[in-house]
């Protein structure tokens, strides 16, 4: 076993959803603690979500950034600057909420960080809770979808088809979810949802070479980085293009086993302290040294 110090400094890109906070809002104590050491010891750490800006729940945002790529890969900002913004063409987003329509997909749509729903995920939504209450008395923090059933979003026909920036789905069949990519074709990309939405499979629509990945290949430069220089931290399907493009890629320990064999680091579960402890592992929390097996 071999170590070597820490670069002198990194970028850290954070997933959010099973990465910073467990599906129900929760956060570890020692989650903002990490962020913020990083931060005083120089490390740049972005947020890296699927989620849109203006979705970013408030305990979350509360930590403190440098910056943060939403809607998996379209608006990336750093402090105020918005380095790039790249919604759907207005032609895409039409043939896409049309295909959905015609086969009976449930979808939200983020937009200029609203989110839009139509009418089937709104009901969806408003059964699951119902269903929830009936189990079990009352919606807690840690039931699927807690942060989801107590709102009703406003109509998916209110969104501005200029500003779609992508889909969150859910379809009634296991089968849907590869029908509806074949309908949608190579002018989108599609991945499998990690989020436990009631239905027979789930996941997001982003347009085609729009990822977490891509964005991150056009941000470093402009913040005067190499990809050596990029850590990137998540759970789900959606990162692995960042898993890809950055020097160290770390799953958290809640992650998908499949995931995990593409990372190069393993850390704990989103709730046990995962965040801190890969932070210390690679020397962005504390003064230590990373440890090559």
């Amino acid at each position: 076993m071999t170590s070597r110090p820490a670069p002198a400094r990194r970028v850290v890109f954070l997933d959010v959803d099973g990465t910073i906070t467990a599906h129900g809002g929760r956060i570890s104590p020692r989650t903002p603690d990490a962020v913020r050491a990083a931060r005083a010891n120089g490390h740049l750490v972005l947020l890296c979500t699927g989620r849109a800006a203006g979705d970013i729940p408030p305990d979350v945002a509360a930590i403190g950034f440098d910056g943060a790529i939403t809607d998996s890969g379209v608006l990336v900002t750093v402090g105020d600057d918005v380095v790039l913004d790249r919604p759907l063409p207005r032609e895409r987003a039409r043939f896409m909420i049309e295909t959905m329509d015609s086969l009976g997909v449930h979808y939200v749509l983020q937009a200029d960080g609203e989110v839009y729903a139509n009418e089937g995920m709104n009901d969806l939504l408003q059964e699951h809770e119902r269903a929830i209450r009936e189990r079990t008395g009352a919606v807690r923090p840690e039931d699927s979808l807690s942060g989801l059933v107590d709102q009703t979003f406003p109509p998916a026909a209110e969104a501005d088809l200029d500003r779609v920036a992508k889909a969150v789905f859910v379809c009634d069949e296991e089968e849907g979810f590869d029908e509806l990519r074949q309908s949608l074709g190579d002018g989108f990309h599609l991945v499998r949802g990690s989020i436990p939405l009631p239905g027979g499979s789930n996941g997001e629509a982003n347009e085609a070479g729009v990822t977490k990945g891509s964005a991150i290949e056009r941000l470093l430069p402009v913040l005067g980085m190499d990809a050596a220089d990029a850590v990137a931290v998540g759970d789900s399907w959606n990162d692995v293009e960042m898993f890809q493009v950055c020097g160290v890629s770390v799953a958290m320990g809640n992650a998908h086993p499949e995931l995990k064999e593409l990372a190069d680091v393993v850390t704990t579960d989103v709730l046990d302290d995962g965040i801190w402890n890969a932070f210390v592992r690679l020397g962005l929390a504390a003064d230590c040294s990373i440890d090559d097996e």
